[in-house]
């Protein structure tokens, strides 16, 4: 028993801090899902509308704030820091997960929970399970609390020591928050092609489950005697014969696509997801920037891409004096290709050659340099 509520103990506190740094690497995603979870609670109970929509408006303070209490109480837990207290809060945590994890499970309302951010992709019910298991994990080490008596740190040590691991954590959830994540798990991190991500990786495979007298036959092609009935097909490669990019589609202020132009030759694409939200005071320095792009040597064409309808943003680019062409693509789409607002990303015949934060603007000739790698 020793042996079994030391290792569910380690798995425990590794398990919280994993989750935790997932999280600090992407918190404005994080923010996302918390976002979500808050529309999905004001439409459910909408006597606390206000109050859940009041909320949404502090999300990435939220993010920041949950992701790094996990983190801290991994340590904590690790550490054997206050054991006691530790685990109880622990279990607070828990019971609030597996709530929103059934609630999401349940009712179909969220569809991924975000436990690890976009690192591990989990269904509701695989969520809830997951939250399930650490229960019973948490239950291990809480009822044989006596074989984990050796506190690592006491003290004014083991104050320093919680004290630091918070700093940390805090820490690295504010930068990323404040640039773009450490690592960058989605579908458009810099070096992916977007266009070969737009086909399939191999074309799509079947069994097919014909009947002919009495007699059930499976074939992996369909066949061409006719006396064989159909029943049913089953894919073979899901994955691999669906494309990774699926709804990423670019059209002009009249609805024509802009979408194979944008992925021919260099383009610095300005993304400016929400006008209402985008940070105004960064846009000297980015048309700056736009402007000596579109006189580069290099060949580069600079141009926008809102989610915004097409008189406000109209409205918006004349206030910033924004030069050049702008576009339009769905929102969740500029969401997932660069957590920033406004953002900027490089491309190159599709590739994408580098992304940034509106706090880490570049200089022309860092656009021309990553685009001759």
């Amino acid at each position: 028993m020793r042996t079994i509520t030391r290792v569910c103990w380690f798995l425990l506190g590794a398990l919280f801090i994993f989750s935790g740094l997932i999280k600090l690497n992407d918190p404005v995603g994080t923010a996302y899902k918390l976002e979500e979870y808050f529309e999905v609670f004001a439409v459910s109970v909408p006597a606390l509308e206000g109050f859940f929509l009041w909320f949404k408006e502090f999300s990435r303070t939220l993010s920041i704030l949950l992701s790094s209490l996990e983190v801290i109480l991994g340590v904590a837990l690790l550490l054997r820091w206050h054991l006691r207290i530790t685990l109880w809060v622990l279990l607070g945590l828990l019971v609030f997960f597996a709530f929103l994890t059934f609630y999401s499970a349940a009712f179909n309302k969220v569809t991924d929970c975000g436990c690890f951010g976009d690192f591990i992709k989990l269904t509701p019910w695989t969520s809830f399970a997951k939250d399930m298991f650490l229960l019973v994990l948490w239950l291990v080490v809480f009822m044989h609390q006596r074989f984990l008596r050796h506190s690592f740190v006491t003290g004014t040590f083991g104050i320093m020591v919680m004290t630091f691991a918070t700093a940390i954590a805090i820490g690295i959830g504010v930068r990323a928050l404040g640039h773009l994540p450490y690592f960058d798990f989605l579908p458009y991190k810099v070096g992916n092609d977007i266009g070969k991500l737009m086909k399939p990786a191999e074309p799509a495979q079947y069994r097919y489950t014909m009947t002919r007298n009495g007699e059930t036959k499976t074939f992996d092609a369909y066949p061409t005697d006719t006396t064989w009935k159909y029943q049913s097909m089953e894919s073979l490669n899901p994955k691999t014969s669906t494309p990774v990019i699926t709804d990423f589609e670019v059209s002009d202020v009249n609805g024509n696509s802009y979408t194979q132009e944008l992925l021919k030759g260099s383009k610095l694409v300005l993304i400016v997801q929400n006008t209402n939200k985008a940070d105004r005071d960064r846009f000297t320095a980015i048309n700056a920037l736009m402007d000596a792009a579109a006189k580069s040597r290099r060949n580069i064409t600079p141009l926008t891409i809102t989610s915004t309808s097409a008189a406000k943003f109209d409205s918006f680019r004349h206030d910033v004096n924004l030069p050049g062409a702008y576009y339009f693509a769905d929102a969740t789409v500029l969401k997932s290709i660069i957590r920033s607002n406004p953002g900027l990303m490089v491309l190159q015949n599709g590739v994408v050659k580098a992304k940034y934060h509106y706090h880490d603007i570049p200089a022309l000739w860092q656009v021309e340099k990553v685009l001759k790698e």
